[in-house]
């Protein structure tokens, strides 16, 4: 595979991947890091991209490892948090107020279990099929429904907790 063909089969993954990077590692320059790595990995082992039935699942899949892997390892501890509350700008109020209830479904994601943040992820922001999911996840797609089902449910919880607070 040259080149080329390289870049035209896996270029147009790059932003899902960053996304999927980004909600994992929370930095926007880890997760460029990240991805960078994952497309050097794929660039390495090009000559065996074709071989995989859905080249765009092995690259998600890669880049869900490469993250936790990341997270797991030492330099976890060193990762520079950075939050989208604490851009400068004359417009930032009018941001997060148009993005209050997203950034809410977020941090309220990022306190379920792995899986479950995992595969509502992939299935509602990144709009991956169920069978997709489910070989990305080496799991079947009725487990990823119930996970799925799990998920969004412990997420509505939350929300309707959290906007009815001091509601009696």
């Amino acid at each position: 595979m040259n080149q080329k063909e390289f870049l035209a089969t896996v270029l147009p993954y790059k932003d899902k991947l960053y996304r999927l990077a980004k909600r994992l590692l929370v930095s926007a320059e880890e997760a460029e890091d990240a991805v960078q790595e994952v497309y050097l990995k794929l660039w390495k082992g090009r000559e065996n991209i074709g071989n995989y039935k859905n080249p765009e699942a092995f690259a998600v899949t890669m880049t869900k490892n490469f993250c936790l892997d990341r997270l797991k390892s030492k330099q976890a501890s060193n990762l520079k948090i950075v939050h989208s509350n604490y851009q400068n700008g004359e417009n930032l109020q009018r941001k997060v107020e148009a993005n209050d209830g997203v950034e809410l479904v977020f941090k309220i994601m990022q306190t379920l279990p792995e899986k479950q943040r995992m595969v509502l992820q992939l299935r509602d922001v990144e709009q991956f099929d169920f069978d997709e999911i489910a070989e990305m996840m080496e799991s079947n797609p009725t487990a990823i429904r119930v996970t799925l089902s799990r998920a969004r449910k412990a997420v509505r919880e939350q929300l309707i907790k959290q906007y009815n607070y001091g509601v009696s």
